[in-house]
């Protein structure tokens, strides 16, 4: 089927659809081996897909399919590396996708670690096999196996309690966001990532919830509902401030006024209504007068063209993903300097808060901004948590914060007397709850009761 092409490319040329008829016809041999697989995990042990992924790429043998090893070796006999390497990648992301549907989830570090064979490493008589050998290598080296290896970080239960772990696997929720956000990737490595993505942002915001109510009640069980942060009991009174503004002066109504003030600016004057609503109310005011001249700096020289046009939704993302960008990372790998710059005052959360603030007037700028965390993560990972304690501080606080403001959980501040002690008066403290809300909350939030105040009226013009 494939014999007649092999004469005519022997380049490594990296694969582009096109309508080539050699580009075409790689297309449709490629096509072969992940309909095959996509028909074997539907139908066979895990296990068994599993020898057989190990027979055809790892091993290079004869697979059970005279017709699929074939046309992997079309591929390896074209000297197709670009090609060769792919079909590794998305193979494995449909073998994930399937798993991860069925909840199948520990085959998914079985089959990432089959890239571990010594046999990998050692030479091989047959030139076929040698090449092989060397791609996976190059595979095993590169981003494609790094973004196969952040999916076995969270299987947590499958791993042995003395082996140990990096302190960036607590961030893997935010580690898979750039590869489903990112088209360029094959479609089942996109879906899969979203899903695991969602599921463990679920999951600690149900375990934060679980463990801020029940942690203080008589009795608490902490090996039931353990504490899913890193700051110990501490982290009660982190979550009390930032759940304490509430009513007018709450995040999400702050936004709604910032939105409804700023509907019919023009675009510079949007601009400086954007830095007075990211640092309001601000207690260190010398502190906010400061990161106002710093955002200035970047946001006035934002789509100069556009300074006269009216504000749409459109210019309004692209304005927040900019401010995101220079907030934590400019140029996508390294932290920028206002980001350096804030975190070396020691709270992490004034950060958390200004990016909080920029999500809930452009939600769709989430994706954007979980993306730049995971750059920061990746940046920062190689050092120890001791050595970065500071940064891992605002990953946590990060995590927290957005979890509390998740669309479907409510927290509350709610006022309980205390019983005497020694004979004094019953005292009076906070404590905070959790609940899990069914319904949809209305996001038309009235702001008639901000006219009357000039701070609030004052604070966008």
């Amino acid at each position: 089927m494939f014999r007649k092409h092999r004469q005519d490319d022997r380049s490594q040329t990296p694969f582009i659809a096109t309508n080539r008829p050699d580009e075409q016809l790689y297309e449709q041999t490629q096509e072969i081996i992940y309909n095959y697989l996509l028909e074997i995990v539907r139908a066979w042990p895990p296990d068994e897909v599993l020898a057989e992924f190990r027979s055809l790429f790892i091993e290079y043998s004869n697979a059970k399919s005279t017709e699929v090893f074939q046309s992997l070796e079309e591929l390896v006999l074209a000297n197709r590396e670009t090609n060769f390497r792919y079909t590794v990648q998305r193979s494995c992301y449909i073998l994930f996708n399937n798993w991860e549907a069925n909840r199948q989830h520990r085959f998914i570090p079985q089959l990432v670690q089959l890239f571990h064979d010594p046999s990998i490493h050692k030479r091989a008589l047959s030139p076929k096999l040698q090449r092989v050998r060397a791609w996976l290598r190059l595979f095993v080296e590169g981003a494609e196996y790094q973004d196969l290896k952040v999916f076995s970080t969270k299987y947590e239960d499958d791993r042995q309690d003395d082996e140990p772990t990096k302190w960036s696997d607590r961030y893997t929720a935010y580690l898979l966001v750039p590869q489903y956000s990112n088209p360029d990737n094959p479609i089942e490595q996109r879906e899969v990532a979203r899903a695991v993505s969602q599921r463990l942002k679920d999951r600690f915001k149900r375990d934060l919830a679980m463990y801020t109510t029940r942690s203080q009640m008589v009795g608490y069980d902490d090996k039931q509902y353990p504490n899913p942060t890193i700051f110990g009991d501490d982290v009660l009174r982190i979550i009390k401030t930032i759940v304490a503004r509430r009513g007018n002066l709450s995040y999400q109504n702050l936004a709604q006024v910032f939105l409804r003030q700023t509907e019919h600016q023009r675009y510079r004057e949007f601009k400086r209504s954007l830095q007075k609503y990211l640092v309001f109310s601000w207690t260190d005011k010398e502190l906010a007068h400061t990161l106002k001249l710093r955002l200035s700096d970047r946001l006035d020289s934002f789509y100069h063209n556009k300074h006269g046009s009216s504000v749409d939704e459109a210019l309004r993302l692209r304005t927040c993903n900019r401010a995101i960008d220079a907030l934590t990372t400019e140029n996508g790998i390294e932290p920028s300097p206002i980001f350096i710059w804030m975190l070396s005052f020691g709270n992490p959360l004034a950060l958390v808060v200004i990016l909080l603030k920029l999500v809930l007037v452009s939600p769709h700028s989430r994706v954007h901004l979980e993306t730049g965390i995971a750059k920061l993560v990746r940046y920062y990972e190689h050092l120890s948590e001791d050595e970065c304690e500071w940064v891992v501080h605002f990953f946590e606080l990060f995590k927290i914060t957005f979890a509390i403001h998740a669309e479907n959980v409510e927290y509350s501040l709610v006022k309980v007397k205390t019983k005497p002690a020694n004979g004094s008066r019953a005292s009076e403290e906070y404590r905070v709850f959790a609940r899990i809300k069914y319904e949809d909350i209305p996001t038309d939030i009235p702001t008639d009761d901000f006219e009357d105040s000039d701070e609030l009226t004052q604070l966008f013009q």
